[in-house]
């Protein structure tokens, strides 16, 4: 950069001192004259040392109005340093290192070019700096030479003299922009151009009623310019500048949001990005180029997947020549927030609520080289970011995600890990290796031929496949019962999954025989639950080509020696003596029903004349049998049944009327079935192995088919425990019990919660008794005669009532809640959350 002018340092100083410098740190200053001019032609040179120790603190000041021209100020600080008054320093080149120190506040920084090389902050008396990117200003290694903008300055080109302009404007504490330009009319060239503050004028007045959000005005009529023309030579020259600015200039701590600083840095990365050849590490950068729109967003998305969170690609900026994307935002999929629907009153199951603010983001834009470069990257997320193991449950990293199923058991991230779940099984005591395991029970064999066997080749390939499995996962667990005759012909087995799920919610199992419906059907009998996200569950499987008291009582005993002795608390299964009695002998504290889901299907098997015939006969079958829980309630539904379809003949239905009390949810409320006839209503298991499950089909189709739907399973708990982490569920209102409920239940046992709240604002309170620390309350729904006697001891905050909601599925009824708001209990108490129901039922 030359200069046309004798002598430029006419610009204006300021008076500063230096304050006391803090003991304790050395400052090195090397002065240099390194700025000539035609009037100082002469080069000299000076260096000065000055040493503080902690004993001798030295106080260093400047003169009055002493001034510098086109000086070089290197800072190099390793903690944070403050920013009192200060003058300026005359044509030298400054450098300081020290540990902590003050500098003076830049009134007229102007002069100087100043780079910063540290690691802590840049910081004002009055601005707190901390952690702010980019406004320490750091060009540690650059070789650019600032001049303090003066007419008669020369620049090579009208870019040097918009970089030069820019960086003065940035170390001032303002931001320019271009403004006129004038051009040559014969090869269009630049003539002349003036810079502004970015202040400069004034935004025309539009009268628009229709602008919902006007933008903040920024331009207060600034007058602060530089004008540059183009001289003979091809350089350009200073022709004109005002320094004088009608507004206050930013801390040096936000100089970083600066449109001015933000340029600068954008060409310092680019510049960076183009010199850097080690390759992309996979994180955005500023200035990062790349060749299209689309392998920035998979480039990002594949950004996102490792750090656990999902893109949504955002506002495109396009051409209005020919549609192209000049640029473009992506943003992390919990961006904004959600605009509320005038529907939403009318929405009976809204959607769950994902947006929450986060400003995590990447912008992208076109180059002159065509190019797509990094303009912007928001790195910091306001939300917990999702696990790992969970990743591939995020939107847009579905598709990122090759499907990973295999014979294996997926392992979820759960608190229980799989070494735990493998101990589990290791504590029967039949280890292979250790203990001598002998899979085949000869101990307990059948003493008695079974007329019914497997087809010959079947067992040996079983156990071929079962010790495959059991070479890949050493706790899978398999177990055969021969005959009489050393055939075998019951065998059961379980996996290190099923063992997991037994332990978190194997307090309630089905033994499903629905096999029998079928014809020509494998003796398929898996053990089934359900988990906290209301999804089905398998603990076990068998084939059962026995059905003898003893098969059954091998079958249990096996299961049982499976699951470390573990008993469930209740067990439904099909009406059957033999299997009852079984039941009875190795489970005698298990509470026993028949599944009302199984007395459903073979009604359906038992009266499938009639539904043939009448469309309205399931529908009325199922209702009577699935929705009415007070005795009174279905046994009216019975015989209304009867009398419509003239049933009363049917001897299959007197004989299972004669059973209701061990099948109907009308009776044995006080047992705990945790709603599963309501997973059974609607998924059945058997359904989707039907074409495994025929007798000519290969038996190893069956169990791989079985692998399969139980990863499916897997998959949906997953995509369940995914949601209950970042998509809540909608209130009905601002109540605080429902907001401590949701964050307690998972997401579908919160709806069933919500339901009985919303069903207790419709019930009154009739009558109220006491007896010591006993409360009887009377409660009845608005404008119905059946009343509910509910129970609340205050000595222990207990509730119960009659309808026994709570101990037949683990959710309180709308009589007991109502009770609680009556008591003025707005905290749902602890012991009425079940851990099997809460989103910690896996720890």
């Amino acid at each position: 950069m030359g200069c046309s002018e004798p002598d430029i340092s006419s610009h204006p100083q300021e008076e500063s001192d230096y304050n006391e410098l803090p003991t304790s740190f050395r400052l090195d200053i090397d002065v240099q004259r390194d700025c000539r001019s035609s009037k100082d032609s002469s080069a000299e040179r000076s260096q000065a040392f000055i040493d503080h120790e902690h004993d001798s603190p030295r106080e260093c000041q400047s003169p009055k109005g002493s001034s510098f021209e086109k000086s070089l100020v290197v800072i190099d600080t390793e903690q944070e340093y403050q920013s009192p008054i200060s003058s300026s320093i005359d044509k030298n080149q400054v450098e300081i290192d020290c540990e902590e120190c003050e500098t003076p506040k830049f009134y007229s920084v102007s002069k100087f070019e100043m780079d910063v090389d540290g690691e802590q902050e840049l910081q004002s008396p009055n601005v707190p700096c901390a952690d702010v990117p980019g406004a320490g200003m750091a060009m540690k290694g650059e070789e650019y030479i600032y001049v303090v903008p003066q007419i008669g300055v020369e620049f090579e080109s009208e870019d040097h003299a918009y970089n030069c302009y820019s960086r003065y404007a940035v170390l001032e504490g303002f931001s320019i922009r271009k403004d006129f330009v004038n051009k040559s009319r014969i090869n269009g060239i630049v003539v002349s151009r003036r810079y502004t503050c970015y202040r400069q004028g004034y935004r025309p007045i539009q009268h628009n009623a229709n602008v919902r959000k006007s933008r903040q005005e920024t331009r207060t009529g600034c007058l602060a310019h530089m004008t540059i023309a183009r001289q003979p030579n091809g350089k350009f020259c200073v022709t004109h500048f005002e320094p004088k600015h009608n507004h206050e200039f930013v801390a040096p701590c936000t100089t970083y949001l600066l449109p001015s600083q933000k340029r600068l840095n954008f060409a310092q990365a680019i510049e960076a990005d183009l010199g850097d050849k080690s390759g992309i590490d996979g994180v955005p950068k500023l200035g990062m180029g790349f060749d299209s729109e689309d392998h920035a967003y998979e480039f990002y998305n594949t950004y996102a997947g490792r750090v656990g969170f999902s893109v949504r690609k955002d506002y495109v900026n396009r051409s209005k020549i020919n549609g192209s994307v000049v640029s473009r935002r992506f943003t992390c999929f919990r961006e904004g927030f959600r605009q509320r629907d005038k529907r939403d009153m009318n929405v009976k199951r809204p959607r769950k609520e994902t947006r929450i603010g986060c400003l995590a983001q990447l912008v992208i834009s076109r180059q002159p080289d065509d190019r797509y470069r990094v303009t912007h990257f928001e790195e910091k997320h306001n939300h917990e970011l999702v696990a790992a193991c969970r990743v591939h449950m995020l939107r847009s990293q579905k598709r990122l995600i090759a499907a990973q199923v295999f014979e294996g058991d997926l392992v979820d991230c759960s608190n229980m890990q799989p070494e735990a779940a493998s101990e589990l099984i290791r504590k029967t005591g039949r280890d292979c290796d250790n203990h001598g395991y002998d899979p085949i029970d000869y101990k307990n064999k059948l003493p008695f031929k079974c007329m019914r066997g497997m087809r010959e080749g079947e067992s040996a390939r079983l156990q071929q496949f079962f010790q495959s499995k059991q070479l890949k996962n050493p706790s899978f667990f398999y177990a055969l019962q021969p005959d009489v005759d050393d055939q075998v012909t019951n065998v059961f087995w379980v996996d290190t999954k099923m063992a997991m799920d037994y332990g978190d919610f194997g307090d309630v199992i089905c033994f499903d025989t629905t096999y029998r419906l079928q014809k020509d059907s494998r003796p398929f009998t898996p053990f089934i639950g359900i988990n906290h996200h209301k999804q089905m569950l398998i603990f076990g499987a068998a084939l059962l080509y026995d059905e003898s008291v003893e098969s059954y009582k091998w079958l249990f005993q096996t299961f049982l020696e499976a699951m470390s002795g573990k008993k469930p608390k209740t067990i439904l299964t099909d009406q059957d003596a033999l299997m009852a009695e079984a039941i009875d002998k190795v489970f005698p504290e298990t509470m026993h029903r028949i599944c009302v889901w199984h007395v459903y299907q073979n009604a359906l098997k038992q009266l499938s004349y009639m539904y043939a015939g009448s469309g309205s006969f399931i529908n009325d079958l199922s209702s009577c049998l699935f929705y009415h829980e007070d005795e009174e309630d279905f046994i009216n539904a019975w015989k209304v049944l009867l009398d419509v379809y003239g049933l009363w003949e049917n001897e299959w239905l007197h004989e299972m009327f004669e059973y209701r009390e061990k099948w109907s949810t009308a009776y044995g409320r006080h047992i705990f079935c945790a709603d599963i006839k309501a997973v059974l209503l609607h998924e059945s298991f058997t359904e989707n192995l039907k074409k495994y499950l025929k007798s000519d089909s290969d038996v190893l189709l069956l169990c791989k088919h079985l692998g399969k739907v139980i990863n499916d399973w897997h998959y949906k708990e997953l995509e369940g425990n995914y949601n209950m982490h970042h998509h809540l569920p909608e209130l009905m209102g601002d109540v605080i019990l429902l907001k401590h409920a949701r964050n307690m239940y998972t997401p579908m046992i919160f709806e069933l919660f919500q339901q009985e709240y919303e069903t207790c604002l419709n019930i009154i309170v009739n009558q109220c008794t006491q007896t010591g620390p006993l409360f009887g309350y009377k409660v009845s729904i608005y404008g119905q005669p059946r009343e509910y006697l509910v129970t609340f001891d205050s000595s222990t905050e207990t509730v119960a009532c009659n309808c026994m909601k709570f101990e037949f599925m683990g959710v309180l009824c709308s009589h007991a809640l109502k009770v609680l708001d009556y008591r003025n209990i707005k905290i749902l108490p602890s012991k009425y959350i079940l851990k099997r129901w809460s989103k910690d039922a896996r720890v």
